[in-house]
């Protein structure tokens, strides 16, 4: 197959998995994630169950589609930092620039979407899930400079879960604003402040940790 053909059938596919994904979340915001059965998705989206499946083993990621995205962005923003750069910068740059894209991934939704996630004992364990992965990715990419096996080094352990938290909190924090009936510009600004505290917090153990 050619290059172009491949793209396109990649593309495709990709389609076929966004919109699978938007008519689960619909269904799930209207009846509640655990009363919406994979079959009733399948159904809706006009595919085989299997297809829902082959694209979504889990049903959890039919809501976290980007779940690969969210639990790695932290870290490829680390291992991509400039020369002089410590990790700790170079998440809270990423952070910033994430936030001013208003991008999903710092925990802005829909308050529809927020009480689903946050009314499902399921949906939070596996965002739970997906903080926990964004340790390990952290934690892997600042072995791998260094050349240790993660969990031999301490102090990049500590440091990974110092790093990982700031996000999880500050997704959490996003959370909280918008159940309160916060609008999205109240929550972005509020969030930058709370942003600006953390990542000031982390700065006298982390500011000249893994610097480039």
């Amino acid at each position: 197959m050619s290059e172009r053909g491949s793209g396109l059938r990649e593309r495709k596919k990709q389609l076929a998995r966004q919109q699978i994904s938007d008519v689960a979340t619909g269904l799930f915001l209207e009846r509640g994630f655990d009363e919406v059965t994979i079959a009733e998705v399948a159904e809706a989206a006009g595919v085989a169950k299997m297809t829902v499946t082959n694209y979504f083993p889990r049903k959890e990621d039919l809501v976290f589609d980007q779940h690969v995205e969210l639990a790695s962005h932290a870290a490829q923003a680390i291992a991509g930092r400039a020369s002089g750069e410590s990790a700790l910068a170079a998440l809270h740059r990423a952070y910033f620039e994430a936030l001013r894209r208003q991008d999903a991934s710092v925990g802005l939704a829909s308050e529809g979407f927020v009480k689903m996630i946050t009314g499902s004992p399921a949906l939070l364990a596996r965002l739970r899930e997906i903080d926990e992965q964004r340790e390990v990715a952290i934690a892997d990419t600042l072995a791998a400079e260094t050349g240790t096996e993660t969990g031999e080094d301490i102090t990049l352990a500590v440091a990974a879960a110092q790093l990982a938290a700031v996000h999880r909190v500050l997704f959490r924090q996003a959370f909280r604003m918008t159940l309160e009936g916060k609008t999205r510009a109240e929550t972005t600004d509020e969030l930058a402040d709370l942003a600006r505290q953390a990542f000031e917090q982390l700065e006298p153990s982390l500011g000249g940790y893994a610097i480039r």
